[in-house]
Protein backbone atom coordinates (compact mmCIF):
# COMPACT_ATOMS: atom_id res chain seq x y z
CA UNK A 1 0.00 0.00 0.00
CA UNK A 2 1.17 3.47 -0.75
CA UNK A 3 2.64 5.53 1.79
CA UNK A 4 1.78 9.33 1.94
CA UNK A 5 3.96 11.34 4.23
CA UNK A 6 4.80 15.49 5.07
CA UNK A 7 8.26 16.10 5.57
CA UNK A 8 10.53 19.20 5.93
CA UNK A 9 13.12 18.12 3.18
CA UNK A 10 13.27 16.11 0.39
CA UNK A 11 16.39 16.00 -1.30
CA UNK A 12 17.10 13.62 -4.61
CA UNK A 13 20.23 11.99 -5.23
CA UNK A 14 22.72 9.67 -3.66
CA UNK A 15 26.20 11.57 -5.03
CA UNK A 16 28.64 13.30 -3.42
CA UNK A 17 25.89 16.50 -3.89
CA UNK A 18 22.82 14.63 -2.29
CA UNK A 19 24.91 13.35 0.44
CA UNK A 20 26.34 17.00 1.25
CA UNK A 21 23.36 18.25 1.08
CA UNK A 22 22.31 15.45 3.36
CA UNK A 23 24.61 15.60 5.92
CA UNK A 24 24.28 19.47 6.51
CA UNK A 25 20.88 19.75 6.61
CA UNK A 26 20.51 16.75 9.12
CA UNK A 27 22.78 18.84 11.56
CA UNK A 28 20.35 21.83 11.80
CA UNK A 29 16.62 20.63 11.39
CA UNK A 30 15.05 17.20 12.45
CA UNK A 31 13.56 15.36 9.64
CA UNK A 32 13.63 14.65 6.09
CA UNK A 33 13.96 12.26 3.30
CA UNK A 34 16.70 11.33 0.87
CA UNK A 35 15.48 9.86 -2.59
CA UNK A 36 17.56 7.09 -4.46
CA UNK A 37 21.15 5.67 -3.79
CA UNK A 38 20.71 4.23 -0.33
CA UNK A 39 23.56 4.51 2.54
CA UNK A 40 22.67 2.76 5.62
CA UNK A 41 25.99 4.48 6.89
CA UNK A 42 23.81 8.10 6.67
CA UNK A 43 21.63 6.50 8.73
CA UNK A 44 23.13 5.37 11.19
CA UNK A 45 25.29 8.54 11.66
CA UNK A 46 21.92 10.96 11.93
CA UNK A 47 19.20 9.40 13.43
CA UNK A 48 16.88 12.12 11.91
CA UNK A 49 17.48 10.87 8.56
CA UNK A 50 15.51 8.35 6.56
CA UNK A 51 17.10 6.55 3.48
CA UNK A 52 14.49 5.92 1.02
CA UNK A 53 15.97 3.06 -1.65
CA UNK A 54 14.06 4.55 -4.91
CA UNK A 55 14.06 6.40 -8.01
CA UNK A 56 11.26 9.16 -8.63
CA UNK A 57 8.34 8.60 -10.57
CA UNK A 58 6.41 11.96 -10.82
CA UNK A 59 7.32 15.60 -9.25
CA UNK A 60 4.77 18.22 -9.18
CA UNK A 61 6.20 21.40 -7.49
CA UNK A 62 3.47 23.48 -7.61
CA UNK A 63 1.23 20.80 -4.91
CA UNK A 64 4.90 20.22 -3.52
CA UNK A 65 4.34 17.10 -4.07
CA UNK A 66 7.19 14.13 -5.04
CA UNK A 67 6.01 10.32 -6.02
CA UNK A 68 8.97 7.70 -5.53
CA UNK A 69 8.65 4.70 -7.82
CA UNK A 70 7.94 2.41 -4.98
CA UNK A 71 4.47 3.89 -4.40
CA UNK A 72 5.72 6.15 -1.20
CA UNK A 73 4.27 9.96 -1.85
CA UNK A 74 6.33 12.90 -0.09
CA UNK A 75 4.72 16.40 0.42
CA UNK A 76 7.65 18.52 1.00
CA UNK A 77 8.46 21.89 2.27
CA UNK A 78 11.73 22.01 0.38
CA UNK A 79 13.00 19.87 -2.24
CA UNK A 80 16.83 19.76 -3.69
CA UNK A 81 17.48 17.83 -6.56
CA UNK A 82 20.76 16.54 -6.38
CA UNK A 83 20.35 14.00 -9.21
CA UNK A 84 23.86 14.22 -11.04
CA UNK A 85 23.92 14.22 -14.48
CA UNK A 86 24.91 11.08 -17.02
CA UNK A 87 27.86 10.42 -19.62
CA UNK A 88 27.20 12.03 -23.34
CA UNK A 89 27.26 8.26 -25.10
CA UNK A 90 28.47 8.57 -28.62
CA UNK A 91 26.11 5.52 -29.81
CA UNK A 92 23.70 4.05 -27.14
CA UNK A 93 22.71 0.95 -29.00
CA UNK A 94 26.21 0.12 -29.68
CA UNK A 95 26.71 -2.60 -26.66
CA UNK A 96 30.08 -2.24 -27.36
CA UNK A 97 29.94 1.55 -26.51
CA UNK A 98 30.74 1.89 -22.38
CA UNK A 99 30.17 5.06 -20.65
CA UNK A 100 31.89 5.53 -17.48
CA UNK A 101 30.34 7.53 -14.32
CA UNK A 102 30.00 5.64 -11.33
CA UNK A 103 31.21 2.67 -9.62
CA UNK A 104 28.62 0.36 -11.25
CA UNK A 105 30.00 1.72 -14.73
CA UNK A 106 33.51 1.27 -13.31
CA UNK A 107 33.22 -2.05 -12.47
CA UNK A 108 31.61 -3.01 -15.86
CA UNK A 109 34.64 -1.35 -17.30
CA UNK A 110 36.99 -3.83 -15.60
CA UNK A 111 34.98 -6.55 -16.58
CA UNK A 112 35.63 -6.25 -19.76
CA UNK A 113 38.79 -4.77 -19.52
CA UNK A 114 40.09 -7.65 -18.29
CA UNK A 115 39.45 -9.98 -22.08
CA UNK A 116 40.63 -7.06 -23.51
CA UNK A 117 43.74 -6.67 -25.84
CA UNK A 118 42.94 -3.12 -27.43
CA UNK A 119 40.55 -0.72 -26.61
CA UNK A 120 39.46 2.88 -28.31
CA UNK A 121 38.99 6.39 -25.62
CA UNK A 122 36.69 9.18 -26.89
CA UNK A 123 37.36 12.55 -25.35
CA UNK A 124 39.39 14.68 -23.68
CA UNK A 125 38.51 15.05 -20.09
CA UNK A 126 39.27 13.38 -16.41
CA UNK A 127 37.71 10.44 -17.06
CA UNK A 128 39.55 9.91 -19.90
CA UNK A 129 43.19 11.16 -18.79
CA UNK A 130 43.60 9.10 -15.68
CA UNK A 131 41.89 6.20 -18.10
CA UNK A 132 44.68 6.30 -20.74
CA UNK A 133 47.11 6.38 -17.64
CA UNK A 134 45.81 3.44 -15.53
CA UNK A 135 45.19 0.82 -18.16
CA UNK A 136 47.62 -1.99 -18.14
CA UNK A 137 48.09 -4.87 -20.71
CA UNK A 138 45.74 -3.64 -23.17
CA UNK A 139 46.50 -1.40 -26.66
CA UNK A 140 44.66 2.15 -26.19
CA UNK A 141 43.44 4.19 -28.63
CA UNK A 142 43.08 7.63 -27.42
CA UNK A 143 40.99 10.20 -29.76
CA UNK A 144 40.66 13.94 -28.93
CA UNK A 145 39.48 16.53 -30.68
CA UNK A 146 42.24 18.75 -29.55
CA UNK A 147 45.64 19.66 -30.49
CA UNK A 148 46.63 19.01 -26.68
CA UNK A 149 45.28 16.48 -23.87
CA UNK A 150 43.83 17.65 -21.08
CA UNK A 151 42.75 21.13 -22.54
CA UNK A 152 39.51 21.32 -20.26
CA UNK A 153 41.94 21.54 -17.54
CA UNK A 154 45.61 22.92 -18.91
CA UNK A 155 47.41 24.57 -21.86
CA UNK A 156 49.40 22.61 -24.13
CA UNK A 157 52.90 23.19 -22.22
CA UNK A 158 51.48 21.30 -19.47
CA UNK A 159 50.51 18.76 -21.64
CA UNK A 160 53.40 18.26 -22.70
CA UNK A 161 55.05 18.37 -19.67
CA UNK A 162 52.77 15.16 -18.42
CA UNK A 163 52.87 13.13 -22.01
CA UNK A 164 56.29 11.30 -21.26
CA UNK A 165 54.27 9.85 -18.77
CA UNK A 166 52.46 7.57 -20.48
CA UNK A 167 55.32 5.58 -21.37
CA UNK A 168 56.48 5.42 -17.84
CA UNK A 169 56.95 2.35 -16.10
CA UNK A 170 54.33 1.86 -13.74
CA UNK A 171 57.56 1.26 -11.15
CA UNK A 172 58.27 5.00 -11.62
CA UNK A 173 54.87 6.18 -11.67
CA UNK A 174 53.97 5.11 -8.34
CA UNK A 175 57.03 6.90 -6.35
CA UNK A 176 55.91 9.77 -4.82
CA UNK A 177 56.58 13.31 -6.03
CA UNK A 178 59.63 15.32 -3.98
CA UNK A 179 60.27 18.67 -4.15
CA UNK A 180 63.76 19.22 -5.62
CA UNK A 181 66.42 21.78 -6.26
CA UNK A 182 66.11 23.15 -9.55
CA UNK A 183 68.51 22.90 -12.17
CA UNK A 184 66.82 24.25 -15.09
CA UNK A 185 64.16 26.96 -15.46
CA UNK A 186 61.88 27.72 -18.78
CA UNK A 187 59.52 30.78 -18.66
CA UNK A 188 57.80 31.41 -21.50
CA UNK A 189 54.04 31.45 -22.60
CA UNK A 190 52.40 28.19 -24.08
CA UNK A 191 48.86 28.22 -25.45
CA UNK A 192 46.22 28.98 -23.56
CA UNK A 193 42.11 28.89 -24.50
CA UNK A 194 39.12 28.80 -22.60
CA UNK A 195 37.80 25.60 -23.55
CA UNK A 196 33.76 24.66 -23.62
CA UNK A 197 33.84 21.59 -21.75
CA UNK A 198 32.97 20.42 -18.93
CA UNK A 199 34.66 18.04 -16.60
CA UNK A 200 33.35 15.46 -15.02
CA UNK A 201 31.76 14.87 -11.32
CA UNK A 202 33.03 10.95 -10.58
CA UNK A 203 34.76 11.45 -7.04
CA UNK A 204 38.82 11.41 -7.18
CA UNK A 205 40.86 8.20 -7.25
CA UNK A 206 37.43 6.64 -8.37
CA UNK A 207 40.45 4.20 -10.35
CA UNK A 208 42.06 2.93 -6.91
CA UNK A 209 40.98 -0.46 -5.69
CA UNK A 210 40.55 -1.75 -9.46
CA UNK A 211 42.88 -2.82 -10.92
CA UNK A 212 42.74 -1.63 -14.86
CA UNK A 213 44.44 -4.59 -16.72
CA UNK A 214 43.99 -6.01 -19.98
CA UNK A 215 44.51 -9.95 -21.63
CA UNK A 216 48.12 -8.82 -22.89
CA UNK A 217 50.92 -9.50 -20.72
CA UNK A 218 52.78 -7.06 -21.87
CA UNK A 219 50.75 -4.21 -23.98
CA UNK A 220 50.71 -1.09 -22.49
CA UNK A 221 50.94 1.10 -25.51
CA UNK A 222 49.32 4.44 -25.71
CA UNK A 223 48.42 6.04 -29.53
CA UNK A 224 46.90 9.52 -29.28
CA UNK A 225 44.70 11.03 -32.17
CA UNK A 226 44.84 14.36 -32.10
CA UNK A 227 42.25 17.08 -33.84
CA UNK A 228 39.58 14.46 -34.67
CA UNK A 229 36.17 13.15 -34.06
CA UNK A 230 33.72 10.11 -34.31
CA UNK A 231 32.65 9.50 -37.40
CA UNK A 232 30.95 6.53 -36.93
CA UNK A 233 31.08 3.32 -35.24
CA UNK A 234 30.07 -0.34 -36.08
CA UNK A 235 29.54 -3.64 -34.53
CA UNK A 236 31.24 -5.78 -35.96
CA UNK A 237 28.24 -6.53 -37.77
CA UNK A 238 27.88 -3.38 -39.22
CA UNK A 239 31.29 -3.37 -40.78
CA UNK A 240 30.90 -6.33 -42.57
CA UNK A 241 27.89 -5.27 -44.41
CA UNK A 242 29.54 -1.91 -45.36
CA UNK A 243 31.94 -0.28 -47.71
CA UNK A 244 34.92 -0.59 -45.11
CA UNK A 245 34.45 -4.43 -44.76
CA UNK A 246 37.78 -4.90 -47.75
CA UNK A 247 39.48 -3.46 -45.26
CA UNK A 248 39.13 -6.33 -42.59
CA UNK A 249 42.25 -8.55 -43.83
CA UNK A 250 44.30 -5.34 -42.49
CA UNK A 251 42.45 -4.57 -39.64
CA UNK A 252 41.72 -8.47 -38.15
CA UNK A 253 38.72 -9.51 -36.41
CA UNK A 254 37.17 -7.22 -33.19
CA UNK A 255 33.93 -6.38 -32.04
CA UNK A 256 33.77 -2.87 -32.88
CA UNK A 257 35.69 -0.19 -34.78
CA UNK A 258 35.65 3.39 -34.88
CA UNK A 259 35.96 4.98 -37.73
CA UNK A 260 37.20 9.09 -37.23
CA UNK A 261 37.10 11.79 -38.66
CA UNK A 262 40.51 12.22 -40.00
CA UNK A 263 40.00 8.88 -42.00
CA UNK A 264 41.52 6.12 -40.05
CA UNK A 265 39.88 3.23 -38.70
CA UNK A 266 40.52 1.04 -35.57
CA UNK A 267 39.07 -1.91 -34.52
CA UNK A 268 38.77 -2.95 -30.61
CA UNK A 269 37.36 -4.83 -28.18
CA UNK A 270 34.85 -1.98 -26.85
CA UNK A 271 34.86 2.10 -26.99
CA UNK A 272 35.11 4.34 -23.97
CA UNK A 273 32.60 7.28 -24.48
CA UNK A 274 34.23 9.60 -22.12
CA UNK A 275 33.21 12.96 -23.90
CA UNK A 276 31.38 15.02 -20.82
CA UNK A 277 27.83 14.36 -19.18
CA UNK A 278 24.41 15.50 -19.38
CA UNK A 279 22.47 16.65 -16.54
CA UNK A 280 19.76 14.64 -15.35
CA UNK A 281 16.84 16.53 -15.42
CA UNK A 282 14.71 14.96 -17.70
CA UNK A 283 12.53 12.76 -14.37
CA UNK A 284 11.58 16.11 -13.18
CA UNK A 285 10.79 18.56 -16.39
CA UNK A 286 6.68 16.66 -16.96
CA UNK A 287 4.28 19.33 -15.74
CA UNK A 288 6.62 21.61 -14.36
CA UNK A 289 8.20 24.75 -15.63
CA UNK A 290 11.86 24.23 -14.78
CA UNK A 291 13.95 27.12 -16.78
CA UNK A 292 16.83 25.41 -18.15
CA UNK A 293 20.17 26.59 -19.48
CA UNK A 294 21.66 26.05 -22.41
CA UNK A 295 23.77 22.86 -21.28
CA UNK A 296 20.39 21.68 -19.96
CA UNK A 297 20.94 22.42 -16.48
CA UNK A 298 18.41 23.51 -13.88
CA UNK A 299 19.02 27.10 -13.45
CA UNK A 300 19.60 28.22 -10.17
CA UNK A 301 20.01 31.65 -8.67
CA UNK A 302 22.37 32.49 -5.92
CA UNK A 303 20.75 30.67 -3.10
CA UNK A 304 20.54 27.79 -5.33
CA UNK A 305 16.61 27.81 -5.95
CA UNK A 306 15.32 27.19 -9.21
CA UNK A 307 12.46 28.87 -11.47
CA UNK A 308 10.05 26.70 -9.57
CA UNK A 309 8.99 27.53 -5.94
CA UNK A 310 10.63 25.81 -2.98
CA UNK A 311 12.69 23.42 -5.37
CA UNK A 312 16.39 24.19 -5.05
CA UNK A 313 19.14 22.01 -7.19
CA UNK A 314 23.02 21.40 -6.97
CA UNK A 315 25.82 19.84 -8.51
CA UNK A 316 25.87 18.60 -11.92
CA UNK A 317 22.06 18.58 -12.46
CA UNK A 318 22.43 22.55 -12.15
CA UNK A 319 23.82 25.47 -13.65
CA UNK A 320 24.61 28.64 -11.78
CA UNK A 321 22.20 31.11 -13.17
CA UNK A 322 23.89 34.04 -11.13
CA UNK A 323 26.71 36.99 -12.37
CA UNK A 324 29.68 34.65 -11.04
CA UNK A 325 32.50 36.24 -9.37
CA UNK A 326 35.35 37.45 -12.08
CA UNK A 327 37.68 34.21 -10.80
CA UNK A 328 35.34 31.37 -10.61
CA UNK A 329 33.56 29.57 -13.03
CA UNK A 330 31.55 26.59 -12.99
CA UNK A 331 32.77 23.01 -14.25
CA UNK A 332 31.07 19.73 -13.27
CA UNK A 333 33.54 18.25 -10.98
CA UNK A 334 33.27 16.36 -7.61
CA UNK A 335 34.59 19.26 -6.00
CA UNK A 336 31.92 22.04 -6.98
CA UNK A 337 29.44 19.02 -6.07
CA UNK A 338 30.53 18.95 -2.63
CA UNK A 339 30.23 22.75 -2.03
CA UNK A 340 27.06 23.28 -3.80
CA UNK A 341 25.42 20.27 -1.84
CA UNK A 342 26.32 22.22 1.19
CA UNK A 343 25.29 25.46 0.50
CA UNK A 344 22.06 24.64 -1.13
CA UNK A 345 20.95 22.90 2.62
CA UNK A 346 22.46 26.45 4.53
CA UNK A 347 20.58 28.30 1.91
CA UNK A 348 17.27 25.87 2.59
CA UNK A 349 17.43 26.07 6.64
CA UNK A 350 18.05 29.60 6.50
CA UNK A 351 14.57 29.82 4.61
CA UNK A 352 12.53 27.79 6.73
CA UNK A 353 14.02 29.56 9.66
CA UNK A 354 13.87 32.99 7.90
CA UNK A 355 17.20 33.92 8.43
CA UNK A 356 19.54 35.94 5.45
CA UNK A 357 22.10 33.90 3.88
CA UNK A 358 25.37 35.50 1.80
CA UNK A 359 26.40 33.52 -1.24
CA UNK A 360 28.81 30.95 0.29
CA UNK A 361 32.70 32.33 -0.28
CA UNK A 362 33.68 29.18 -1.83
CA UNK A 363 32.16 30.35 -5.10
CA UNK A 364 34.50 33.65 -4.71
CA UNK A 365 37.35 31.66 -6.32
CA UNK A 366 37.33 28.52 -8.33
CA UNK A 367 39.73 25.74 -6.64
CA UNK A 368 40.38 22.53 -7.55
CA UNK A 369 43.15 19.88 -6.51
CA UNK A 370 43.16 16.31 -8.20
CA UNK A 371 46.02 14.16 -9.67
CA UNK A 372 46.66 12.88 -13.00
CA UNK A 373 49.24 10.58 -14.35
CA UNK A 374 50.55 10.42 -10.79
CA UNK A 375 50.77 14.88 -10.49
CA UNK A 376 48.76 16.45 -7.71
CA UNK A 377 47.38 18.88 -10.14
CA UNK A 378 46.07 22.36 -8.63
CA UNK A 379 43.90 24.29 -10.43
CA UNK A 380 43.01 28.05 -9.33
CA UNK A 381 41.23 31.15 -10.65
CA UNK A 382 40.62 31.23 -14.38
CA UNK A 383 43.71 28.40 -14.49
CA UNK A 384 42.94 28.66 -18.64
CA UNK A 385 42.73 32.13 -18.79
CA UNK A 386 38.95 31.51 -19.64
CA UNK A 387 37.57 34.61 -20.95
CA UNK A 388 40.26 37.03 -20.39
CA UNK A 389 40.61 37.30 -24.52
CA UNK A 390 44.12 38.51 -25.48
CA UNK A 391 44.31 40.70 -22.13
CA UNK A 392 46.19 38.77 -20.00
CA UNK A 393 50.52 37.07 -19.72
CA UNK A 394 51.63 33.89 -18.25
CA UNK A 395 54.32 33.04 -16.76
CA UNK A 396 56.01 29.47 -17.14
CA UNK A 397 58.42 27.39 -15.18
CA UNK A 398 58.81 23.66 -16.03
CA UNK A 399 61.56 21.35 -14.91
CA UNK A 400 61.20 18.02 -16.66
CA UNK A 401 59.71 15.13 -14.51
CA UNK A 402 59.44 16.93 -11.19
CA UNK A 403 57.26 20.25 -11.82
CA UNK A 404 54.95 22.39 -14.36
CA UNK A 405 53.72 26.05 -12.86
CA UNK A 406 51.86 28.35 -14.67
CA UNK A 407 50.63 31.49 -13.48
CA UNK A 408 47.80 34.01 -15.23
CA UNK A 409 48.41 37.69 -15.10
CA UNK A 410 45.95 40.36 -15.42
CA UNK A 411 47.14 43.94 -15.39
CA UNK A 412 49.97 42.81 -13.17
CA UNK A 413 47.72 40.46 -10.88
CA UNK A 414 47.65 36.93 -10.30
CA UNK A 415 43.82 35.82 -11.65
CA UNK A 416 44.68 32.12 -12.16
CA UNK A 417 47.30 29.26 -11.86
CA UNK A 418 48.09 25.85 -12.92
CA UNK A 419 50.27 23.54 -10.59
CA UNK A 420 51.64 20.29 -11.32
CA UNK A 421 53.68 18.23 -9.37
CA UNK A 422 54.70 18.94 -5.23
CA UNK A 423 54.93 22.45 -5.57
CA UNK A 424 53.58 23.67 -2.13
CA UNK A 425 53.07 26.91 -3.89
CA UNK A 426 49.01 26.23 -4.06
CA UNK A 427 48.21 28.32 -0.32
CA UNK A 428 50.44 31.44 -1.77
CA UNK A 429 48.74 31.46 -4.80
CA UNK A 430 45.42 30.90 -3.80
CA UNK A 431 46.51 34.35 -1.34
CA UNK A 432 47.97 36.71 -3.71
CA UNK A 433 44.52 35.86 -6.22
CA UNK A 434 42.33 36.67 -3.65
CA UNK A 435 44.39 39.52 -2.37
CA UNK A 436 44.44 40.78 -6.17
CA UNK A 437 47.95 42.29 -5.02
CA UNK A 438 49.97 44.10 -8.26
CA UNK A 439 53.22 42.04 -8.89
CA UNK A 440 54.01 43.80 -11.81
CA UNK A 441 57.79 45.47 -10.43
CA UNK A 442 58.85 41.02 -9.62
CA UNK A 443 58.22 40.25 -13.34
CA UNK A 444 59.44 36.41 -14.30
CA UNK A 445 61.28 36.88 -10.75
CA UNK A 446 57.71 35.82 -9.29
CA UNK A 447 58.67 32.30 -10.35
CA UNK A 448 62.33 32.26 -9.63
CA UNK A 449 63.44 28.64 -8.41
CA UNK A 450 65.86 30.18 -6.11
CA UNK A 451 63.65 32.59 -4.32
CA UNK A 452 61.28 30.78 -1.71
CA UNK A 453 57.79 32.32 -1.95
CA UNK A 454 55.95 31.02 0.07
CA UNK A 455 58.37 32.95 2.70
CA UNK A 456 58.57 35.74 0.45
CA UNK A 457 54.58 36.80 0.47
CA UNK A 458 54.05 35.57 3.93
Amino acid sequence: MASDKQVTFVIVGGGIAGVTCAEQVSKTLQEFDVEEQPSSVLEEKYPNLKVVQSAVKLLRAKEHLLQAENGQTFHYKKLCICSGARPKLLNQDNPHVLGIRDTDSAQEFQKRLSKAKKIVVIGNGGIAIELVYEVEGCEVIWAIKDKAIGNTFFDAGAAQFLIPSLGADKKDRSLPCKRARYTSDKTGAGHSGASGELGSALGPDWHEGIELRGAVQNSNGVHIEYECEVDKIYTQQEFLESKLSTKKSELGVWLAYVHLTNGKIYGCDFVVSATGVVPNTDPFLDSNNFELTEDHGLRVDDHMRTSEQDVYAAGDVCTAGWEPSALWQQMRLWTQARQMGWYAARCMAADVQEEPIELDFCFELFSHITKFFNYKVVLLGKFNAQGLGQDHELLVRCTKGQEYVKVVLTGGRMVGAVLIGDTDLEETFENLILNQMDLSRYGEELLNPNIDIEDYFD
